[in-house]
């Protein structure tokens, strides 16, 4: 796997998200959540782990999704967890991950509740 950017502080993870996401770069975006994280997606439904996060961002990507970067919500720190959350430019709802510093002192997500479409077809 390629070296990649590492988010030195919480809000870096949405810039590296949108960036690798438009990259069409699924294993980078994999790299932003540490091996045994959770997301909740699909609706209803969760991937759990790196790797059913990597295959999962591979079918979403593969499908064309745009991802345009939105200005963080103020990040609340408590020690090594984080929680960091945008609103959607549509105003519905919010976006939420939980992310951990980790022992190099970079952060990686833990916990994303994330909102998106994915493109039309």
């Amino acid at each position: 796997m390629p070296e990649y950017e590492k988010a030195m502080r919480p809000e870096d993870i949405t810039r590296l998200f949108v960036e690798r996401s438009n990259a069409g770069d699924a294993d980078g975006v994999a790299a932003l959540y540490e091996e045994n994280a959770t997301m909740a997606y699909p609706p209803g439904g969760q991937t759990k782990g790196r790797e059913a996060i990597r295959a999962l961002w591979r079918k979403v990507l593969a499908g064309g999704a745009h991802f345009e970067l939105e200005h963080p919500l103020p990040t609340l720190i408590s020690g090594d967890i984080a929680l960091t959350s945008t609103p959607p430019r549509d105003g519905a709802g919010a976006r939420a991950q939980v992310v951990r510093r980790q022992p190099d002192g970079s952060w990686l997500r833990v916990l994303d509740q994330p909102e998106f479409t994915p493109p039309a077809r």
